[in-house]
């Protein structure tokens, strides 16, 4: 199969990717162009940010989040790695994702800030989980993320921070809340979540992009990520999504993309509407990050596991 454009200007060159929903044949130097415009083209039509603007770009040390940092830095962007070390031994998981987040972070010359959760917080992730009486780690695992991320960015008065959320992510999610009508999750789904009151600004600038077309990106590129999820992802319900999902998009080229751009300009409008309630955030008492209640949900699990420990 010959490159589209290549093709189109007399040349015959080979593609290395066929991208279905878009009926694309597109060689490596192409399908790179195609990658990035798609990306900043996202990243303008949802206003996310401007070159002037420092971003913090959260990096797990997977495919999506690397590729995004490098992406964002060679588009000019002035960007900070920020990457948690959740403490999880499972296959070296967590030492390993690290070595990979200081790897590209030394190849595009740009600074990696490393949140130590045992240093922090005295236990891993996995300890934090047991020691709550909380089985799914997932959750607490998210918790706990979004709270440092938010923490960091503050910290390092960042504009905002930017995810690998990838088109799969997104349509899996709306999915999962259609499923079970989840109003208030289908009313804040959006690849933009504005600063307010103490929480940073977050923006998914992969999310109109597929994992295959993530992957092809940081394989062309050259970049070293983790092939292997987290070892504690096998609890969680969003891979049945996934497969779904994928099993119509095999069916029907484009399915993922529609669901969930129609979804953004016809749905979340009226989703949106019924979940406008205005709720006050005051100062947690104990760490002063910003909470609907007296005490965050991060520092009262911490709190449950100091009275155990003790």
């Amino acid at each position: 199969m010959l490159c589209k454009i290549c093709k189109a200007k007399g040349k015959r060159e080979k593609a290395v990717i066929f991208i279905r929903h878009h009926r694309l044949a597109l060689c490596k130097k192409h399908f790179l162009e195609w990658f990035q415009k798609q990306t900043l083209k996202t990243i303008k039509h949802f206003s996310m940010f401007k070159k002037n603007e420092k971003i913090g770009v959260a990096v797990s040390g997977g495919k999506d989040s690397l590729s995004l940092w490098q992406l964002l830095t060679e588009a000019g962007f002035e960007t900070v790695g920020i990457h948690i070390s959740l403490g999880i031994d499972t296959e070296d998981y967590s030492k390993k994702s690290l070595n990979l987040c200081q790897k590209l972070a030394e190849k595009i010359n740009k600074p990696l800030i490393v949140f130590d959760l045992k240093k922090e917080f005295e236990h891993t992730i996995e300890e934090i989980a047991k020691l709550s009486g909380r089985k799914d780690i997932c959750s607490i695992c998210g918790t706990f993320k979004r709270y440092i991320m938010n923490k960091v960015a503050l910290k390092e008065n960042l504009y905002a921070i930017a995810t690998g959320h990838n088109l799969d992510d997104e349509s899996a999610v709306l999915l999962s809340n259609t499923i079970r009508w989840e109003i208030g999750y289908l009313g804040r789904q959006y690849p933009v979540l504005h600063e307010r009151e103490g929480f940073a600004r977050k923006v998914k600038p992969f999310c109109f992009l597929t994992e295959k077309e993530i992957v092809s990106y940081a394989i062309l590129k050259g970049i070293d990520f983790m092939e292997t999820g987290c070892p504690n992802a096998k609890m969680a319900t969003s891979p049945a999504y996934k497969q779904a999902l994928a099993y119509l998009e095999h069916k029907m080229p484009g399915t993922k993309l529609r669901f969930y751009k129609e979804f953004l300009k016809k749905a979340k409008p009226i989703f949106e509407k019924e979940t406008k309630e205005e709720y006050d955030l005051t100062p947690c008492k104990i760490c002063g990050m910003p909470t609907t209640a007296d005490i965050c949900s991060v520092c009262r699990i911490l709190e449950k596991i100091r009275g155990v420990d003790a």
